[in-house]
């Protein structure tokens, strides 16, 4: 990391800058073109989950390789300057890891992983319809590599 002051090594930091993400990106590639793609998430501490519909360009993605990046944020706001449009600036936490996505397919990893979802979004425990279940495709991350940064304003803080 370039600016190695602003770099989070703070394990309790990183995880509440994944409590508090909305989003996550996963950095996906496939026969060296790149894609980008948003999408909602659950963390157990060791591990981020996702769903995804039954086909589609995410899964295509992550069959012809499944190693992944990722990157979440949250408190991100913009520091205008009222004489410099250079002087702009941008106020954040992020993280960024890399790791080896998996599908899950038997049916209480399955449950696991919803739940993992449902309560990074709602705080709460859920019941799971089996058959709804049995048709959602989720996938696991596992955490190979993670990091955080903060810009200069949240410094020593």
């Amino acid at each position: 990391m370039r600016h190695k002051k602003r770099e989070i090594q703070d394990k309790a930091l990183i995880e509440e800058i994944i409590a508090k993400a909305e989003v996550c990106r996963l950095g996906l590639c496939r026969d060296g073109m790149p894609y980008i793609v948003p999408v909602s998430f659950g963390y157990d501490g060791s591990r981020i989950y996702f769903h995804t519909a039954a086909e589609g360009m995410k899964i295509d993605y992550i069959a012809a390789n499944n190693k992944v990046c990722f990157e979440l944020e949250h408190d991100v706001r913009v520091i205008p300057s009222d004489n410099a449009a250079c002087k702009w600036s941008m106020s954040f936490y992020s993280v960024i890891g890399f790791g080896t996505v998996e599908e899950i397919t038997d049916s209480q990893p399955k449950i696991y992983a919803l739940a993992q979802i449902m309560k990074h979004y709602s705080k709460q425990e859920w019941d799971f319809d089996a058959e709804i279940v049995g048709k959602t495709r989720l996938w696991r991350i596992a955490i190979e590599r993670i990091t955080g940064k903060q810009s200069k304003d949240r410094v020593g803080k």
